[in-house]
């Protein structure tokens, strides 16, 4: 079921209960082959099976069945926005993380520096993960010799984090719906931007941002690593209901890298600023901010990192890592406690994965079920069975009874 909104707005009743929802990206995994575990599975979680056992466990699905999500529609999902209507490009997610305000003529796509061989074929997608000051460097380089004043349009190129940048293009005319030149492999060339609209708007903004990749690539052909870059999620800011509106909570966001913070503010979501990146830090601005907010969105990157990378060992450390701050939200006395993943990562893949995602519900008014231990096949087992995503959101307003009865 995705949830309709309209359906809750007149039944919403304020009261001063707490929801958290800890969302380790990409929790999901799958077996490897010499143990028959998945990362949750193999990983140490004394905290997270509790409150499996005191709660009530089940599957999501971001998007739909057998669909790979990206980062910004599964996030999306989690807050109750169904992302098949509220399609949203990458790059303006980034753009909004850094803080950077979007206008109704900004085009924004999220880039990452690569690195290509001679022959120009993609040889790492990610540059190695260059440091932040590298990144840094290489967008004031972009920044001072690549233009499109000719053209009528400003462009700026900002630092996001490691290999990661924002590239936003500002003037009249722009749109369409253009497709994104990362290959998603290694050993092939990139793709040029194309135009999925037919119209002669979104031609000539796929044109425009050719030349600009053109001007840029150019810029950075002797860097040693990152010699190259490509663009993926290009896109205007749609506006969104926000989050507040619909469903009457005062809402954080504690999250370390920028596109979360984006996904965040596109809904209205209040970001919280720390020093840090570890979860007992996140943990710590949560207490800090607790008696400010009714709901707070908590968010672990490492995990996906991780599977991404293909490693399977540094995955299950970050989710003990997890286990190990779980007391510290229970001792600041959570209506509803929900963990879960925006996606499924597993280390197998080294790649987002269409699977279900591990879920759980916990507070006093959540109805235990059978469930033992946190894992997916655990969780197979749940009360929840398999839902969206979108109906996290709805769950949690029931179970801290925000919602007035409906009906005579």
């Amino acid at each position: 079921m995705i949830t309709d909104h309209n359906v809750y707005k007149d039944l919403i009743q304020k009261n001063e209960s707490k929801i958290v929802l800890l969302v380790m990206d990409g929790l999901g995994g799958l077996p490897l082959d010499t143990t028959g575990l998945t990362e949750l599975e193999s990983a140490y979680t004394p905290n997270l099976d509790r409150l499996a056992r005191e709660g009530s466990c089940g599957r999501s699905i971001p998007v739909r069945p057998g669909i790979t999500p990206g980062s910004g529609p599964a996030h999306l999902s989690l807050f109750s926005y169904d992302p098949v209507r509220f399609d949203i490009g990458r790059g303006v997610l980034e753009a909004l993380g850094i803080g950077f305000e979007l206008g109704p003529n900004d085009l924004a796509a999220r880039g990452n520096f690569a690195t290509v061989d001679a022959d120009g074929l993609i040889l790492d997608r990610r540059a190695g993960r260059i440091s932040t000051e590298e990144c840094v460097r290489l967008c004031e380089k972009l920044q001072a010799n690549t233009s499109l004043e000719d053209e009528g349009y400003d462009v700026f190129v900002r630092p996001v984090k490691e290999h990661r940048f924002v590239l936003v293009i500002r003037g009249a005319g722009l749109g369409g719906e253009l497709t994104e030149t990362d290959p998603l492999v290694t050993g092939k060339p990139p793709l040029a931007v194309r135009d999925e609209s037919g119209t002669p708007e979104g031609a000539h903004t796929a044109a425009l941002v050719n030349k600009w990749i053109d001007q840029a690539r150019a810029v950075l052909k002797d860097e040693p690593r990152a010699n190259s870059l490509n663009l993926r999620g290009l896109a205007k800011d749609p506006g969104l209901p926000s989050f507040a509106a619909m469903y009457g909570m005062r809402a954080a966001a504690i999250a370390v890298y920028p596109m979360y913070k984006g996904v965040a503010r596109l809904v209205g979501m209040e970001v919280i600023p720390f020093e840090g990146d570890r979860p007992h830090h996140e943990i710590a601005a949560l207490a800090r901010v607790w008696n400010d907010y009714d709901f707070f969105f908590i968010h672990i990157k490492k995990t996906d990192s991780y599977g991404e990378d293909g490693n399977f060992e540094a995955k299950v450390h970050e989710i003990e890592a997890v286990d190990a701050v779980v007391p510290d939200i229970l001792a600041l006395k959570p209506d509803v406690l929900i963990v879960t993943g925006d996606h499924s990562t597993p280390a197998r893949l080294r790649s987002h994965s269409y699977h279900p995602v591990p879920t759980l519900f916990w507070g006093p008014n959540v109805m235990p079920d059978s469930v033992e231990t946190f894992g997916e096949r655990a969780c197979e087992r749940g009360a929840l069975g398999i839902f969206h995503a979108t109906e996290m959101v709805p769950w949690a307003l029931g179970y801290s009874d925000r919602l007035a009865r409906f009906g005579a």
